[in-house]
């Protein structure tokens, strides 16, 4: 027993994800279909960032006709910015063998599922305490863990299944559409980051348990990549970086040879564990990375679209 006190998360007081406020919903979602993106590829200098995303699409092209894993990592901010249908067209495509993401992309990615909005206004609810106390958001994606946990699924799994098993907007939803395409997605947790934690339902031995079988999943995909595969980062500037690096040298470890293949991180800064753990170290032994800065609405379509419309 601890001699120190610990906050009873018994106490909290919840509301309905019905009655918050909310800034995106599913109207504002990006579109899928072809676009025209050829005719602006063409246009670009073959000068810096414009030169790294053209030699990029036929590095990720190659990665799919040789068969190799294609991961793609990200934040939660990817899918608050409606980007979840042009990923599920990736996938559609063939183009992604596994994602990685850290516990926000669930949170997000479940509310829109279900509710068909997410995304609160911190500031103001902050003030008064209120800020992440949906009750249906926590005590329903905890329910999920726990039930993965005793079904011994990862986290990732567990939740996806569940969005395609009963979400009214499950088409939108990354996780369930990996699920349903056999798409390994797995979740990285840090205990205390998301909004699930701090609730009453939160049970945080499950929680550990669905994310630690996700890194050995992703320990496997990671093998997978080499010579001639990809590694993709979209807005995770800590926690996917570094678990990233921590996959490699286990599937480096126990697989053997993983090198020469492609990174590239799109973020809206510099980051330094970005640059380092997914664009510099992992490719010291081959290949080569790229990173974009850019807002991640406008970079992350354009990529998709060019990928595969280009």
């Amino acid at each position: 027993m601890s001699k120190y006190t610990e906050t009873d998360l018994r106490k909290v007081s919840t509301y309905s994800i019905q009655d918050r406020p909310s800034i995106v919903d599913k109207s504002l979602f990006a579109q899928k279909g072809e676009v025209d993106t050829a005719s602006f590829l063409d246009c670009l200098p073959e000068i810096l960032s414009a030169k790294d995303l053209r030699e990029l699409i036929p590095r990720i092209r190659e990665a799919k006709a040789k068969e190799k894993g294609i991961i793609l990592g990200m934040g939660g901010h990817v899918i608050k910015c409606g980007l979840a249908p042009l990923f599920i067209e990736m996938i559609e495509a063939g183009y992604v063998s596994a994602i990685a993401v850290n516990g926000s992309v669930i949170i997000h990615d479940f509310e829109i599922a279900f509710f068909g909005q997410t995304s609160e206004d911190v500031g103001s609810a902050l003030a008064d305490g209120s800020f992440g106390m949906a009750e249906e958001t926590s005590e329903m994606l905890n329910s999920f863990i726990k039930k993965g946990r005793n079904e011994g699924l990862g986290l990732g799994e567990a939740v996806g299944k569940e969005i395609l098993s009963l979400a009214p907007n499950k088409e939108l939803s990354l996780l369930a559409m990996a699920y349903k395409y056999d798409i390994p997605i797995t979740v990285h947790v840090a205990i205390g980051t998301d909004i699930i934690h701090q609730s009453p339902h939160a049970d945080g031995a499950a929680i550990g348990e669905c994310s630690h079988r996700d890194f050995r999943i992703l320990c496997h995909q990671v093998s997978k990549m080499n010579d001639g595969g990809a590694y993709l980062n979209f807005g995770s500037a800590v926690v996917l970086p570094e678990v990233f690096l921590k996959a490699l040298t286990v599937a480096r470890n126990i697989y053997g040879e993983v090198k020469d293949f492609t990174t590239a991180v799109f973020d809206m800064n510099q980051h330094y564990r970005a640059r380092v753990n997914v664009v510099q170290r992992p490719v010291l032994t081959g290949g080569k990375g790229y990173y974009f800065i850019g807002q991640h609405e406008i970079l992350i379509p354009l990529l998709i679209k060019a990928l595969l419309y280009s």
